[in-house]
């Protein structure tokens, strides 16, 4: 499973990046998968991108950038990845 079906978006706690998943006793709680829906699409290709620049030995943050360019990666938005729209689509979809 790809996802926790008993997780609900508006129930996240904001402090979901601390520990907290969810509101106690609102919902079910699957240890193993903290996310409210399955990846999209778009977030299946990217990781199949990174997975394929970390096997490349790979790691610091330019050459992440350079490398998902090579591979013909994109932002969300269509646009040819920098530092920073990589640096702010890591931290949102860190959030979910």
């Amino acid at each position: 499973m790809d996802h926790n079906p008993y997780l609900q978006p508006a129930l996240v706690s904001p402090d979901s990046h601390k520990g907290s998943i969810e509101k106690v006793g609102e919902i079910k709680n699957m240890i193993w998968q903290n996310r409210a829906a399955p990846p999209t699409a778009y977030e299946n290709h990217l990781g199949d991108l990174l997975e394929q620049v970390f096997v490349a030995g790979i790691a610091d943050l330019p050459a992440v950038v350079a490398k998902l360019n090579e591979l013909d990666g994109h932002a969300p938005d269509g646009a040819p990845w920098n530092e920073a729209n990589f640096q702010a689509v890591m931290r949102e979809l860190g959030k979910e």
